[in-house]
């Protein structure tokens, strides 16, 4: 089977796509990575840009022994993977890019990156992770899925957090778009409040073989709150 490498975002890691691996393990090879700062990963050196994540990103996969994969990016993971689709382009075969943008310091979201780092700053990493994780479900703290998020979100350093948000804060891949030359499947939750349509509707556009997948009655962390459903549409884009 063709590895599946998933790249999580802003606060994320490895585990949490535990909730829709029974979902895929029949059909894929998963590979999930943990970001230098996050998850399984957080007592790494931080890297506060884009692209020094996506080379991380290729190191590692070849560290693995992995070739040709399929490549699915979530939030901040999917700029990463922007960077790696067109980066590593012979390895890489489908792209699927959820829940993300190609604009870095983020339009529309909840808060600017500005006020996001001033109140990590103030209020401290812990906190921070519980209230920005918070944002990711439509009904809040109330998800069911929302304490183990946290918790995960939690294992981030206050050093992490902010040099996440600089490495967004700085980056665009807007007029990069028409160089990813994967067939892309762009996935969104139609109640996020991180990413908004026109973020979507860039990549929906301007990625030369994209399709758009909307799933109704969800936020950021869609797969999360709707696993069945968001497996559905990640199988038929990757057939």
């Amino acid at each position: 089977m063709k590895p599946l490498v998933f790249v999580h975002g802003f606060m994320g890691g490895s585990a949490q796509w535990d909730s829709i691996r029974p979902h895929l393990e029949d059909g894929f090879d998963l590979v999930t990575l943990d970001l230098p700062g996050f998850g399984k990963n957080h007592a790494m050196p931080c890297i506060n840009r884009i692209e020094g994540f996506a080379d991380w990103v290729i190191a590692a996969l070849k560290d693995k022994g992995i070739g040709q994969y399929d490549l699915l990016g979530h939030s901040m993971g999917g700029m990463i993977a922007q960077e790696v689709a067109r980066r590593d382009a012979q390895a890489v075969d489908r792209l699927v890019l959820y829940a993300t943008g190609a604009i870095g310091v983020v339009p529309g979201r909840f808060e600017t990156m500005a006020q996001s780092k001033a109140r990590a700053i103030a209020d401290g990493p812990r906190a921070t992770a519980r209230r920005i994780s918070a944002t990711w479900f439509l009904h809040y703290e109330k998800a069911p899925a929302y304490p183990a998020c946290a918790s995960l979100a939690e294992l981030a350093s206050l050093d992490a957090i902010l040099a996440g948000l600089d490495a967004m804060q700085a980056w665009s891949g807007q007029d990069r778009l028409r160089l990813i030359e994967q067939k892309t499947r762009v996935i969104w939750g139609e109640g996020d409040r991180t990413y908004n349509l026109d973020q979507i509707r860039l990549l929906w556009t301007e990625i030369p073989d994209a399709s758009l997948a909307v799933l109704p009655g969800c936020a950021h962390a869609a797969h999360m709150e709707k696993p069945r459903l968001f497996c559905d549409i990640l199988q038929d884009a990757l057939m």
